[in-house]
Protein backbone atom coordinates (compact mmCIF):
# COMPACT_ATOMS: atom_id res chain seq x y z
CA UNK A 1 0.00 0.00 0.00
CA UNK A 2 1.38 3.44 -0.91
CA UNK A 3 1.55 6.35 1.51
CA UNK A 4 -1.05 8.16 -0.61
CA UNK A 5 -3.43 5.16 -0.51
CA UNK A 6 -3.10 4.87 3.27
CA UNK A 7 -3.85 8.57 3.62
CA UNK A 8 -6.91 8.21 1.40
CA UNK A 9 -8.36 5.40 3.57
CA UNK A 10 -7.76 7.34 6.79
CA UNK A 11 -9.42 10.43 5.36
CA UNK A 12 -12.41 8.38 4.15
CA UNK A 13 -13.13 7.20 7.70
CA UNK A 14 -13.80 10.75 8.87
CA UNK A 15 -17.09 10.91 6.99
CA UNK A 16 -18.72 13.56 4.79
CA UNK A 17 -20.19 12.59 1.42
CA UNK A 18 -18.77 15.63 -0.43
CA UNK A 19 -15.23 14.83 0.71
CA UNK A 20 -15.64 11.19 -0.19
CA UNK A 21 -16.83 12.06 -3.67
CA UNK A 22 -13.88 14.36 -4.30
CA UNK A 23 -11.37 11.86 -2.95
CA UNK A 24 -12.81 9.02 -4.97
CA UNK A 25 -12.36 10.97 -8.22
CA UNK A 26 -8.93 12.47 -7.48
CA UNK A 27 -7.09 9.71 -5.63
CA UNK A 28 -6.58 7.29 -8.57
CA UNK A 29 -4.98 10.05 -10.66
CA UNK A 30 -2.78 11.19 -7.79
CA UNK A 31 -1.79 7.63 -6.96
CA UNK A 32 -0.93 6.94 -10.61
CA UNK A 33 1.23 10.07 -10.69
CA UNK A 34 3.00 9.00 -7.50
CA UNK A 35 3.61 5.52 -8.89
CA UNK A 36 5.03 7.04 -12.07
CA UNK A 37 7.38 9.23 -10.02
CA UNK A 38 8.51 6.23 -7.97
CA UNK A 39 9.15 4.28 -11.17
CA UNK A 40 11.18 7.15 -12.63
CA UNK A 41 13.24 7.48 -9.47
CA UNK A 42 13.84 3.73 -9.43
CA UNK A 43 14.96 3.79 -13.07
CA UNK A 44 17.41 6.61 -12.31
CA UNK A 45 18.79 4.75 -9.30
CA UNK A 46 19.39 1.71 -11.51
CA UNK A 47 20.99 3.88 -14.20
CA UNK A 48 23.40 5.72 -11.89
CA UNK A 49 26.11 3.78 -10.07
CA UNK A 50 28.92 4.98 -7.77
CA UNK A 51 32.00 6.31 -9.55
CA UNK A 52 35.47 6.19 -7.97
CA UNK A 53 37.82 6.07 -10.95
CA UNK A 54 39.81 8.78 -12.74
CA UNK A 55 37.80 11.26 -14.79
CA UNK A 56 39.59 12.23 -18.00
CA UNK A 57 38.78 13.63 -21.45
CA UNK A 58 36.01 15.94 -20.24
CA UNK A 59 34.23 17.64 -23.14
CA UNK A 60 31.61 19.63 -21.28
CA UNK A 61 30.20 20.44 -17.84
CA UNK A 62 26.95 21.87 -16.55
CA UNK A 63 24.17 21.82 -13.99
CA UNK A 64 20.96 20.09 -15.07
CA UNK A 65 18.22 21.77 -13.06
CA UNK A 66 15.74 18.88 -13.27
CA UNK A 67 18.38 16.42 -12.05
CA UNK A 68 19.81 18.61 -9.28
CA UNK A 69 23.38 17.71 -10.17
CA UNK A 70 26.56 18.79 -11.95
CA UNK A 71 27.20 16.71 -15.08
CA UNK A 72 30.55 16.06 -16.74
CA UNK A 73 30.52 14.78 -20.33
CA UNK A 74 33.48 12.54 -21.02
CA UNK A 75 34.99 10.22 -23.60
CA UNK A 76 33.22 7.34 -21.82
CA UNK A 77 29.84 8.80 -20.99
CA UNK A 78 28.45 10.96 -18.19
CA UNK A 79 29.92 11.41 -14.70
CA UNK A 80 27.74 13.12 -12.12
CA UNK A 81 28.58 15.10 -8.98
CA UNK A 82 25.62 15.43 -6.61
CA UNK A 83 25.66 16.51 -2.96
CA UNK A 84 29.31 15.55 -2.54
CA UNK A 85 28.99 12.11 -4.15
CA UNK A 86 30.13 10.89 -7.57
CA UNK A 87 28.18 8.67 -9.96
CA UNK A 88 28.44 7.41 -13.50
CA UNK A 89 25.88 5.94 -15.84
CA UNK A 90 25.44 2.19 -16.19
CA UNK A 91 25.41 2.20 -19.98
CA UNK A 92 25.20 4.95 -22.63
CA UNK A 93 29.00 5.23 -22.73
CA UNK A 94 28.96 7.68 -25.61
CA UNK A 95 31.81 10.09 -26.38
CA UNK A 96 29.87 13.29 -25.79
CA UNK A 97 31.18 16.42 -27.55
CA UNK A 98 29.67 19.90 -27.64
CA UNK A 99 27.78 18.98 -24.45
CA UNK A 100 25.32 21.55 -23.06
CA UNK A 101 23.29 21.08 -19.89
CA UNK A 102 19.86 22.74 -19.97
CA UNK A 103 16.97 23.10 -17.54
CA UNK A 104 15.44 19.72 -18.39
CA UNK A 105 18.30 17.60 -19.70
CA UNK A 106 21.10 18.21 -22.16
CA UNK A 107 22.04 18.58 -25.82
CA UNK A 108 25.13 16.96 -27.26
CA UNK A 109 27.07 15.83 -30.29
CA UNK A 110 29.96 13.37 -30.49
CA UNK A 111 30.45 9.69 -31.23
CA UNK A 112 28.63 6.49 -30.20
CA UNK A 113 29.94 4.40 -27.32
CA UNK A 114 30.76 0.70 -27.36
CA UNK A 115 27.22 -0.15 -26.21
CA UNK A 116 25.47 2.08 -28.77
CA UNK A 117 23.95 1.41 -32.18
CA UNK A 118 23.93 5.10 -33.10
CA UNK A 119 25.65 6.08 -36.35
CA UNK A 120 29.02 7.80 -36.17
CA UNK A 121 29.03 10.77 -35.67
CA UNK A 122 25.81 11.21 -33.74
CA UNK A 123 24.90 14.69 -35.06
CA UNK A 124 22.87 16.68 -32.53
CA UNK A 125 21.00 14.69 -29.87
CA UNK A 126 19.06 15.65 -26.77
CA UNK A 127 18.11 13.89 -23.57
CA UNK A 128 15.33 14.77 -21.14
CA UNK A 129 15.94 11.92 -18.68
CA UNK A 130 19.49 12.48 -17.49
CA UNK A 131 21.04 10.53 -20.35
CA UNK A 132 19.04 7.31 -20.09
CA UNK A 133 17.88 7.90 -23.66
CA UNK A 134 18.75 10.16 -26.59
CA UNK A 135 16.54 11.77 -29.21
CA UNK A 136 18.10 12.52 -32.57
CA UNK A 137 17.44 16.07 -33.76
CA UNK A 138 19.52 16.57 -36.88
CA UNK A 139 22.61 15.50 -38.87
CA UNK A 140 22.93 12.06 -37.34
CA UNK A 141 25.69 10.21 -39.19
CA UNK A 142 27.01 13.45 -40.69
CA UNK A 143 28.55 15.93 -38.25
CA UNK A 144 30.32 16.04 -34.89
CA UNK A 145 29.88 19.53 -33.42
CA UNK A 146 32.74 20.35 -31.04
CA UNK A 147 31.61 23.98 -30.78
CA UNK A 148 27.96 24.16 -29.83
CA UNK A 149 26.01 26.31 -27.38
CA UNK A 150 22.39 25.85 -26.28
CA UNK A 151 20.12 28.35 -24.54
CA UNK A 152 19.49 26.99 -21.04
CA UNK A 153 15.77 27.71 -21.18
CA UNK A 154 15.15 28.65 -24.83
CA UNK A 155 17.01 25.59 -26.17
CA UNK A 156 18.11 27.66 -29.17
CA UNK A 157 21.28 26.35 -30.81
CA UNK A 158 24.43 28.28 -31.75
CA UNK A 159 27.04 26.20 -33.56
CA UNK A 160 30.19 26.40 -35.61
CA UNK A 161 29.90 23.81 -38.36
CA UNK A 162 33.37 22.40 -39.09
CA UNK A 163 32.65 21.19 -42.63
CA UNK A 164 29.83 21.19 -45.15
CA UNK A 165 26.99 18.73 -44.58
CA UNK A 166 23.57 18.16 -46.12
CA UNK A 167 22.07 21.39 -44.72
CA UNK A 168 25.01 23.69 -43.85
CA UNK A 169 28.18 25.09 -45.29
CA UNK A 170 31.20 25.58 -43.03
CA UNK A 171 30.64 28.41 -40.56
CA UNK A 172 28.42 29.75 -37.78
CA UNK A 173 24.71 28.97 -37.57
CA UNK A 174 21.78 29.71 -35.25
CA UNK A 175 18.62 27.63 -34.85
CA UNK A 176 15.56 28.76 -32.92
CA UNK A 177 13.51 25.59 -33.49
CA UNK A 178 15.59 22.65 -32.21
CA UNK A 179 17.54 22.27 -35.44
CA UNK A 180 14.62 22.20 -37.87
CA UNK A 181 15.84 25.41 -39.50
CA UNK A 182 19.14 27.26 -39.46
CA UNK A 183 20.21 30.87 -39.98
CA UNK A 184 23.68 31.39 -41.42
CA UNK A 185 25.68 33.98 -39.46
CA UNK A 186 28.45 36.15 -40.88
CA UNK A 187 29.90 37.57 -37.66
CA UNK A 188 31.98 40.72 -37.88
CA UNK A 189 34.74 41.29 -35.32
CA UNK A 190 35.13 37.65 -34.25
CA UNK A 191 38.49 36.12 -35.06
CA UNK A 192 41.11 33.67 -33.83
CA UNK A 193 41.01 29.91 -33.28
CA UNK A 194 37.73 29.04 -31.59
CA UNK A 195 37.77 27.67 -28.04
CA UNK A 196 34.15 27.90 -26.84
CA UNK A 197 30.67 29.29 -27.60
CA UNK A 198 27.81 30.44 -25.36
CA UNK A 199 24.25 31.67 -25.83
CA UNK A 200 22.09 33.47 -23.28
CA UNK A 201 19.57 31.27 -21.40
CA UNK A 202 16.58 33.06 -22.98
CA UNK A 203 17.67 35.98 -25.17
CA UNK A 204 19.33 34.58 -28.28
CA UNK A 205 20.47 38.02 -29.40
CA UNK A 206 23.20 37.58 -26.79
CA UNK A 207 26.01 35.30 -27.98
CA UNK A 208 29.61 34.89 -26.83
CA UNK A 209 32.78 33.21 -28.01
CA UNK A 210 36.24 32.51 -26.63
CA UNK A 211 39.14 32.26 -29.04
CA UNK A 212 42.91 32.48 -29.26
CA UNK A 213 42.56 36.27 -29.59
CA UNK A 214 40.20 36.94 -26.70
CA UNK A 215 36.62 36.81 -25.45
CA UNK A 216 33.90 38.27 -27.68
CA UNK A 217 30.30 39.33 -27.06
CA UNK A 218 27.48 39.92 -29.53
CA UNK A 219 24.29 41.78 -28.61
CA UNK A 220 22.71 41.59 -32.07
CA UNK A 221 22.32 37.88 -32.66
CA UNK A 222 25.81 37.31 -34.05
CA UNK A 223 25.99 40.07 -36.64
CA UNK A 224 28.77 41.87 -34.80
CA UNK A 225 31.04 40.93 -31.88
CA UNK A 226 33.08 43.17 -29.58
CA UNK A 227 36.17 42.00 -27.75
CA UNK A 228 36.04 42.18 -23.94
CA UNK A 229 39.64 41.18 -23.21
CA UNK A 230 42.93 43.02 -23.55
CA UNK A 231 45.49 42.49 -26.32
CA UNK A 232 47.60 39.40 -25.71
CA UNK A 233 44.91 37.73 -23.60
CA UNK A 234 43.28 34.63 -25.07
CA UNK A 235 39.85 33.36 -24.19
CA UNK A 236 39.30 29.89 -22.77
CA UNK A 237 35.64 29.62 -21.63
CA UNK A 238 32.32 31.51 -21.70
CA UNK A 239 29.05 31.02 -19.78
CA UNK A 240 25.87 33.11 -19.52
CA UNK A 241 23.57 33.55 -16.55
CA UNK A 242 20.40 35.64 -16.85
CA UNK A 243 22.23 38.86 -15.95
CA UNK A 244 25.91 38.24 -16.65
CA UNK A 245 28.48 36.73 -18.96
CA UNK A 246 31.13 34.82 -17.04
CA UNK A 247 34.33 34.26 -18.98
CA UNK A 248 37.77 32.78 -18.47
CA UNK A 249 40.95 33.99 -20.10
CA UNK A 250 44.70 33.61 -19.85
CA UNK A 251 47.30 36.31 -20.27
CA UNK A 252 50.10 36.25 -17.74
CA UNK A 253 47.87 34.02 -15.59
CA UNK A 254 44.45 32.40 -15.58
CA UNK A 255 41.50 34.69 -14.84
CA UNK A 256 37.75 34.39 -14.29
CA UNK A 257 35.67 37.53 -14.79
CA UNK A 258 32.06 38.64 -15.10
CA UNK A 259 30.46 41.16 -17.46
CA UNK A 260 27.10 42.60 -16.36
CA UNK A 261 24.88 42.65 -19.43
CA UNK A 262 22.71 45.68 -18.62
CA UNK A 263 25.48 47.96 -17.35
CA UNK A 264 28.68 46.84 -19.12
CA UNK A 265 30.31 46.66 -15.68
CA UNK A 266 32.59 43.82 -14.74
CA UNK A 267 34.62 42.29 -11.98
CA UNK A 268 37.27 39.61 -11.45
CA UNK A 269 36.73 36.56 -9.27
CA UNK A 270 39.25 35.19 -6.81
CA UNK A 271 40.16 31.73 -8.12
CA UNK A 272 42.50 28.93 -7.00
CA UNK A 273 46.16 29.23 -7.97
CA UNK A 274 46.31 27.57 -11.38
CA UNK A 275 49.85 28.38 -12.56
CA UNK A 276 50.07 27.51 -16.26
CA UNK A 277 46.72 25.73 -16.10
CA UNK A 278 43.58 27.42 -17.42
CA UNK A 279 39.78 27.22 -17.11
CA UNK A 280 37.99 25.50 -20.00
CA UNK A 281 34.45 25.08 -18.59
CA UNK A 282 32.33 27.30 -16.34
CA UNK A 283 28.87 26.56 -14.97
CA UNK A 284 26.59 28.37 -12.53
CA UNK A 285 23.89 26.46 -10.64
CA UNK A 286 20.54 27.95 -11.75
CA UNK A 287 18.97 26.91 -8.45
CA UNK A 288 21.61 28.88 -6.51
CA UNK A 289 23.67 31.40 -8.47
CA UNK A 290 26.13 31.63 -5.58
CA UNK A 291 27.33 28.19 -6.67
CA UNK A 292 29.92 28.22 -9.47
CA UNK A 293 31.87 25.30 -10.91
CA UNK A 294 35.03 25.46 -13.03
CA UNK A 295 37.05 22.78 -14.81
CA UNK A 296 40.61 23.17 -16.07
CA UNK A 297 42.84 21.92 -18.87
CA UNK A 298 44.80 19.68 -16.48
CA UNK A 299 41.69 18.00 -15.10
CA UNK A 300 41.10 19.95 -11.91
CA UNK A 301 37.55 20.91 -10.89
CA UNK A 302 36.46 23.34 -8.20
CA UNK A 303 33.09 24.37 -6.78
CA UNK A 304 32.37 27.60 -4.93
CA UNK A 305 29.22 28.01 -2.85
CA UNK A 306 29.82 31.72 -2.16
CA UNK A 307 30.23 33.19 -5.67
CA UNK A 308 33.96 32.68 -5.79
CA UNK A 309 35.02 33.79 -2.32
CA UNK A 310 36.21 30.27 -1.51
CA UNK A 311 36.60 27.07 -3.52
CA UNK A 312 36.38 23.34 -2.83
CA UNK A 313 38.46 20.96 -4.94
CA UNK A 314 36.35 18.07 -6.26
CA UNK A 315 38.85 16.80 -8.88
CA UNK A 316 42.64 17.03 -8.95
CA UNK A 317 44.15 15.93 -12.25
CA UNK A 318 41.08 13.77 -12.74
CA UNK A 319 41.28 12.16 -9.30
CA UNK A 320 38.17 12.42 -7.13
CA UNK A 321 38.77 14.42 -3.95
Amino acid sequence: MTVLAAGFIAAGCSGGSDNEETQNTEAPEEEAAEQETVAENSAEEDFLVPFDETLTHVHGMGYIESEGALYFASHTGLKIYRDGDWFETDGMYNDYMGFNAVDEGFYTSGHPGVDSDLPNPIGIQRSTDGGQSLESLVLEGETDFHWMAVGYRSHDLFVMNPQANSIMETGFYLSENAGEGWQRLEPQGLDGDLMALAIHPEDSQLLAAASSTGVFLSKDGGTTFERLTEDGEFGTAVHFTESELLYASHGSEAALKSYVLDSDAGEAFEIPELGEDGIVFISVNPADEQEIAIYTVQGDAYVSSDEGTSWTTILEKGQIQ
